[in-house]
């Protein structure tokens, strides 16, 4: 999947701000301006696009951990490789919304995929792994599809707690 297309969807999909996008950016250590944001929120036919590097997704991904679950304090990161495919995007997702199966499960039906536990956490293997599976680019959008739609949920009256302290 295009590393620009990503953004797109994913900024739609947690119905993020320019604002938010350039925190998130700055959360992992990487600069952005406004100016530079537009052009890689730009669609591949518009004048002024500007294809996002690897390492500026994976700057986002990193940042989108940060902006959701707060910092580490445990030293620098280690070196992440450059090139990032669709199975890291998923987990860093995964990871920065603090999703379990049943969450991931529920954002998959809502995209219309039926998947099993199974087959979900084959995406989250290692690559060597027998059990591993690629995760397709229209997977991860139909994934980014049912985000938004789970986002966007009511929220049912009844699992709502009654008291304050909660």
């Amino acid at each position: 999947m295009i590393a620009n297309d990503f953004l797109r969807k994913i900024r739609y999909s947690l119905n993020l701000k320019d604002k938010e996008m350039i925190q998130i950016f700055q959360a992992s250590g990487q600069e952005m301006q406004q100016v530079q944001l537009n052009t890689l929120l730009k669609k591949e036919d518009e004048k002024g696009f500007v294809l996002c590097s690897h390492s500026l997704l994976n700057a986002f991904l990193d940042g989108l951990i940060v902006f959701y679950r707060g910092s580490l304090e445990k030293g620098p990161a280690p070196d992440q490789p450059v090139k990032i495919n669709n199975n890291d995007m998923l987990r860093k997702v995964r990871i920065a919304l603090a999703y379990q199966d049943t969450d991931m499960l529920e954002v998959f039906r809502l995209a219309g995929i039926k998947i099993s536990k199974s087959e979900l956490s084959a995406f989250f293997r290692r690559s060597g792994h027998k059990h591993y599976k690629e995760c397709g680019d229209q997977f991860l959008r139909n994934f980014l599809q049912g985000l938004a739609l789970y986002k966007k949920r009511p929220v049912r009256r009844d699992a709502i707690s009654i008291k304050e302290d909660v």
